[in-house]
């Protein structure tokens, strides 16, 4: 069975294909009984789309491959902690654990500002797990928003 690590570490080939395509780069695996059944990244500047974050894609290419929306029984890793949509949208799949790799102090959904995967009033609360490899998590984003700054200099 692979590890937190090594699945986090292809969350991690999703981030960064997300930074060759000039996206936020944040990726996403979804492992159901120790095989990825589901991948994504942020894709909202190429498909023009407010809702294509890492998780979300994950999300819609597991209940595709998988022939169901419901991922009871799935882990979802994340190189960044979900945002409120996200958080929401993991719920409402009934995946049962978040493994993130590093805090995300403005949006953060399962603990940096609120915990919404657990809040007590839901009929399905998401283990949590995290951080994972958080300083490579971390310096994706820190790269990427440098190469951003530096192009906005130019």
């Amino acid at each position: 069975m692979l590890s937190h690590e090594a699945f986090m570490r292809e969350a991690l080939m999703e981030a960064e294909k997300a930074f060759a395509e000039n996206e936020v780069p944040i990726g996403a695996v979804i492992v159901k009984d120790g095989q990825i059944v589901g991948r994504g990244r942020n894709q909202r500047e190429t498909l023009h789309d407010p809702t294509a974050h890492a998780e979300i894609m994950a999300l819609r290419d597991a209940g595709k491959n998988m022939g169901s929306w419901r991922l009871s029984g799935a882990a979802i890793y994340v190189t960044i902690e979900p945002c409120p949509m996200c958080a929401g949208a993991l719920i409402n799949s009934r995946i049962d654990t978040l493994v993130y790799g590093a805090d995300e102090p403005k949006f953060g959904s399962a603990g940096s500002q609120l915990n919404l995967l657990q809040y007590p009033g839901f009929n399905h609360q998401v283990k949590i797990i995290g951080p994972v490899l958080e300083e490579e998590c971390k310096t994706i984003m820190q790269k990427f928003f440098q190469k951003l700054r530096n192009k906005n200099k130019s």
